[in-house]
Order: C-alpha cells, then sequence, then structure tokens
C-alpha cells in the first residue's frame, strides 16, 4: 500500500498532486486548534510506534483531504505517543506544532520552505547546559561549544535525515523538556520520538508545504 501511495505521489506533478484538494469537505479532528494554518500535516496513533499522515489543506469551503495524502504509514517513537515529552523520552508528543524548515543530507529537491543542506559538521544541540539547546548548530566535533556524545545532541549526516522538516517543539528551549524533533525519511523502525515516512512521499510533501504550514498529532 505504501509504495503504491508513493508511487503516485512521485509520478504527478506537484502542480495536480498536492494542491487539488479531494471532494468533500468537513471538519477535521483538528480544525480548532490550528488557527489560521492553510496546510496541515495531521498525524495520528495506530498503537506502538505505528501511525498514519493525512494531508489537509483549507480551502474556500472549508477542510479538504489533498488526493493521495490520505492514510500514508508512518512510524512515531518507540514508547508510542504522549502530551508529556522530555529528553530521552523515546516518544512523540502530540499537539499542534509548527513546521519551521527543511533539511537533508540530499540537495534541496524544490522544498516549499527553507532548506539546508547538511553534512558531518551539522548537529542538533541536544545538550540541557547549553545555551543552543534544541537549536541546528554548525562546528567541527572538537570544537563545538556543546557536548557532542552522551547527550541528546545528534550529528545530521545519517540516513534518516536525507530529508526532514523541523517540528517546533520546545521552541521555548526549556533545558530536558525535548530536543531535535523532526518529520524525516523512514527506515522502516519506530523513531526516537519524530515521524518518519517513506522518503519519496517526504519529498513531495515538502514541496507542497509553504510557511505557516503546521503538524498536528494526536493518539
Amino acid at each position: 500500500m505504501l509504495r503504491r501511495l508513493s508511487t503516485l505521489l512521485c509520478a504527478i506533478a506537484v502542480a495536480g498532486l498536492l494542491t487539488a484538494p479531494h471532494a468533500g469537505a468537513f471538519a477535521p479532528w483538528f480544525a480548532n486548534s490550528v488557527g489560521a494554518a492553510t496546510q496541515v500535516l495531521a498525524v495520528t496513533g495506530a498503537g506502538g510506534s505505528d501511525a498514519k499522515l493525512d494531508v489537509w489543506q483549507r480551502t474556500p469551503a472549508g477542510w479538504k483531504p489533498v488526493d493521495g495524502g490520505v492514510g500514508i504509514a508512518a512510524k512515531v517513537g518507540a514508547k508510542g505517543l504522549s502530551p508529556n515529552h522530555f529528553e530521552g523520552s523515546m516518544m512523540t508528543p502530540t499537539g499542534v506544532y509548527s513546521l519551521d524548515f527543511a533539511f537533508g543530507t540530499r540537495p534541496d529537491p524544490g522544498s516549499g520552505l527553507k532548506y539546508v543542506q547538511v553534512g558531518s559538521n551539522h548537529w542538533w544541540d541536544g545538550d540541557v547546559a547549553s545555551p543552543t539547546y534544541n537549536t541546528m548548530q554548525v562546528c567541527d566535533r572538537q570544537n563545538c561549544r556543546f557536548a557532542t556524545s552522551g547527550t541528546g545532541t545528534e550529528n545530521l549526516n545519517i540516513p534518516q535525515y536525507a530529508h526532514a522538516v523541523v517540528m517546533g517543539v520546545n521552541k521555548e528551549r526549556i533545558p530536558g523538556k525535548g530536543s531535535a524533533f523532526f518529520l524525516h525519511s523512514s527506515t522502516g523502525d519506530a523513531t526516537a520520538g519524530c515521524v518518519a515516512i517513506d522518503d519519496a512521499t517526504l519529498v513531495t510533501i515538502m514541496r507542497w508545504l509553504r510557511p505557516g504550514a503546521v503538524i498536528a498529532i494526536a493518539e
């Protein structure tokens, strides 16, 4: 099913797919919690580390699911979903979060959000004692001003981050309340708290996304 969806998503030009809403507008579960957002990625748990992602667009007639973007198989945290996220919890936080910018080890595929191509010197600071906690940083390992091992810090040059979109979780950067939450490429395994989907599908969604889009996550 996922392979068929991925083929469909890649085969149809972005001008057609993820711009033409599915017929039949109605009020989805997140309608009263996303403010003025017009693009929503809605993630709902399916038990354990399994979930599904639906792509929604607000139209003059109301909210409509986007053709080809319904029921996309996703992986979430190894310990499922929870509103009580914290560093190392292995849980994906429920709630509504901004989609701030995109990045990846591969070149920009035409993302509608700002895109940063990352390499071996790109990190996501998960050191709770660091003043740059829960932000992307660029430095040689030996010169980084935060701990790069034994913490939640991640080097971003890994296969799971072929493509990724930053979720605005813990934007206040409260120490210990979690860092490095992304929508990223899936390996088929549970995540440490991110949401992961097939890479080809993710690329198509990234091309459709625009500033102001949000991700809504519920059990």
